[in-house]
């Protein structure tokens, strides 16, 4: 899939030195996930459902 043109945002609860934060991107029924350290590095890429099922795990949902 080309990201190229992926708008990458980090959570609202990262810290402001952005150590160790992963970033997103929203592309047509997909999420995409990066380490923001390694932006050109590789990305997870998830069904916005596969993605939503396993945010709400993390959360304890």
């Amino acid at each position: 899939m080309d990201l190229t043109d992926a708008r990458w945002r980090k959570a609202s609860r990262s810290t402001e030195k952005g150590d160790a934060c992963v970033e997103m991107a929203t592309v047509p029924g997909t999420v995409a996930v990066r380490d923001s350290v390694d932006p050109e590095g590789p990305k997870i890429l998830l069904a916005r459902a596969d993605f939503r099922r396993f945010a709400n795990a993390v959360r304890g949902i």
